[in-house]
């Protein structure tokens, strides 16, 4: 049996964050393939900035123990993860590609997917990562559920 390359997932800070703080759902679902090495993260240096404000902003709602517990929850995460790290693009482009995208604050994790070449894209920001930006970019971007239907069909 000859292994087959992970599927590259590059994920949006909602998409991470949702899977980290969510019991069960789509969100974890996703990161617990990557977690179980079925599938390999593709973390950005700015999505990952991002996550880890929104988790300490969440665990500012939390008892002490339940925030020490998220903390420890997203380091074990990285660690079992063990992602593929995508560096922040450079300050010059971010400003040169502000037309790829209507939200500015989105075109930095753009770049960055755009620029680790993932097979998939996956964000709940539909509408901002749009269809019309995938075609642009030539990223396969999807939603959580998307993704599991299109995984779905390499089962029937």
């Amino acid at each position: 049996m000859t292994p087959q390359r992970r599927i590259r997932l590059f994920v949006d800070s909602n998409v991470l964050t949702g899977g980290i703080v969510s019991s069960w759902g789509l969100d974890k679902a996703t990161l617990s393939l990557c977690a179980a090495k079925v599938c390999k993260l593709v973390l950005a240096e700015v999505v990952r900035d991002e996550v880890e404000q929104n988790l300490l902003l969440h665990a500012e709602r939390l008892s002490s123990l339940d925030a020490d517990q998220l903390i420890a929850d997203y380091r074990r995460l990285i660690k079992l993860t063990n992602p593929e790290l995508v560096p922040y693009p450079d300050k010059h482009l971010v400003h040169s590609s502000r037309s790829l995208i209507r939200h500015e604050a989105d075109v930095p994790v753009l770049l960055s997917a755009m620029a680790s070449k993932p097979d998939w894209l996956l964000t709940h920001n539909t509408r901002h990562f749009t269809a019309v930006v995938a075609k642009r970019t030539a990223l396969r971007i999807a939603t959580p559920a998307e993704f599991f239907r299109a995984l779905s069909t390499l089962f029937i």
